[in-house]
């Protein structure tokens, strides 16, 4: 679980940076320019490390510089602000393959509720083009407090409550399948 949030914390780190930076200094330029640099940063330190870099990591890179030049050049945030539905987006369509969540459960889960599995990625996937236009949404609006709000809090809460969700619906689904097993044997 720990893994999953350094990872979403690397992905997202870019716009983290640039909500900080703006809510501390009030600038969109400094705010945009420190999350360019913090996307490069990430780059050249996974390199001199070693780190491979996922598939994430170099499409965060490229929309940073790309919709972060745009919102320096227009001086317009709202570009800067799509950046995380992008990410949902992207996220939400690799999530509509069939079955990819059932490498990311136990095996027994995989093994005694397969076809639930497969509905829950789906769901998962759902949820991610929600939350994407979601943000597009709060992000026309060019508030950056409603923004700040929406992605930290929001599509971070509608996250934790679906794991929660899928936990509890997992674990129930997985005592009656099981029940019923023993039961027929």
């Amino acid at each position: 679980m720990k893994d999953v949030f350094i990872r979403l914390g690397t992905d997202f780190l870019s716009t983290i940076l640039f909500a900080c930076v703006y809510f501390a200094t009030g600038s969109i330029a400094l705010a945009t320019t420190i999350g360019i640099a913090g996307a490069i940063f990430q780059v050249i330190r996974a390199r001199l490390t070693g780190s491979e870099l996922g598939f994430m990591t170099w499409a965060s890179l490229g929309l940073v510089i790309v919709l972060g030049t745009a919102t320096l050049l227009t001086n317009d945030p709202r570009f800067v602000l799509a950046k995380p539905s992008i990410a949902h987006f992207a996220i939400g369509a690799i999530m509509l393959k069939r079955g990819w969540m059932l490498r990311y459960v136990p095996p027994v889960v995989a093994e005694t509720i397969p076809e639930y599995v497969t509905i829950a990625g789906f769901s998962w996937a759902a949820l991610m083009f929600a939350l994407g236009s979601g943000t597009i949404a709060v992000a026309m609006t060019g508030d950056m407090k409603l923004w700040a709000i929406y992605v930290s809090f929001v599509a971070v809460g509608a996250k934790i409550a679906a794991f929660a969700i899928q936990y509890v619906a997992f674990r129930l689904l997985m005592m009656s399948r099981l029940r019923a097993r023993a039961a027929s044997t």
